[in-house]
């Protein structure tokens, strides 16, 4: 395994090496020139990030999960971003979650020791019972976590799509995976803090990942995040512009049609278009898998 000195994201940084003699102001510029290097080094990398959303498109399609796999600060950005799902793109939270090392706990208290078992990695992807349509992104700024290894060598042999997220160029994790997404954005402006420069552009990546997959699989209607939960008046009310907006209609008349849907910008929408009642515009939608385009398409021919 490689040596954790040797690896980019451990290294020293000499732009800040004298850091803790600055002022405030110089301290927060060092560091947002820093940050400034996250999204180029991520443009390196869209071939990858966009294999890896067609790849993981064909088994969510048939039903695969999305499955993210992480220690400590990656684990954590797995967790929150399959979590946000659900209220952003209607999604079952069955569909796609986080697993960590450590289990929930460790969302908010280190697990010593947790990251480094490939038993408990194997342990949790059993307990999840993964199967060939399951897609596994594994999640590690150094791309050596043992835990995370396993999780991706275990699900390779179930024949899983595997993507390895880090910011270390050939490593353990990118040779293991079928798909490796890694932006090398230099050693951190405190040395081996990887939730700074890591940790953003693991984020950003997999903002990337699961946007492009609710995209493909229609979740997604023009620009619009059309299966949105309307959950508090906040959401209720961006619910009834986005059908204000799709449909060219006024706020009342969004405001009715979105209370006739049952709350739903989608269902709203294909009942607007296609000129069907609740139960047909359902039935359509269930019927296309949740395809928007293709249910209207469908409803109208």
């Amino acid at each position: 395994m490689t040596e954790l000195k040797n690896l980019t994201t451990e290294s020293r940084n000499e732009a800040t090496k004298d850091i803790d003699l600055l002022s405030t102001e110089e301290i927060v510029t060092l560091i947002n020139n820093e940050d400034k290097k996250v999204a180029l080094a991520i443009e390196k990398e869209i071939g990858h990030i966009a294999e890896a959303i067609d790849a993981i498109v064909v088994n969510f399609k048939k039903g695969g999960r999305l499955i993210y796999t992480g220690a400590g600060t990656s684990g954590r950005l797995g967790v929150m971003d399959a979590s946000e799902l659900l209220p952003t793109y209607g999604l079952a939270p069955e569909r796609a979650f986080g697993v960590m090392a450590g289990g929930q706990g460790a969302m908010f208290k280190a697990v010593e020791g947790a990251e480094d078992s490939k038993e408990l990695g194997i342990a949790d992807m059993k307990a999840i019972d993964l199967g060939p349509l399951d897609s596994v992104v594994g999640v590690a700024a150094s791309g050596r976590t043992p835990y995370t290894i396993a999780t991706l060598e275990y699900a390779n042999s179930l024949g899983c799509v595997t993507v390895a997220v880090t910011c270390n160029g050939e490593s353990e994790m990118a040779k293991v995976a079928k798909y490796s997404i890694a932006p090398i954005v230099g050693p951190e402006v405190i040395s081996g803090s990887t939730r700074m420069k890591a940790g953003t552009s693991q984020k950003m990546v997999l903002n990337m990942l699961s946007t492009g997959i609710m995209i493909k699989t229609g979740k997604v209607y023009g620009n619009y995040m059309v299966n949105v939960q309307p959950t508090n008046e906040k959401l209720v009310k961006r619910a009834i512009n986005m059908i204000s907006a799709i449909n060219d209609l006024s706020w009342e008349k969004a405001q009715a049609l979105f209370e006739e849907s049952g709350q739903s910008v989608a269902l709203a929408t294909i009942m607007h278009q296609a000129k069907v009642d609740l139960k047909k515009a359902k039935e359509a939608f269930v019927a296309c898998d949740g395809q928007i385009r293709e249910t209207i398409a469908k409803l109208t021919r």
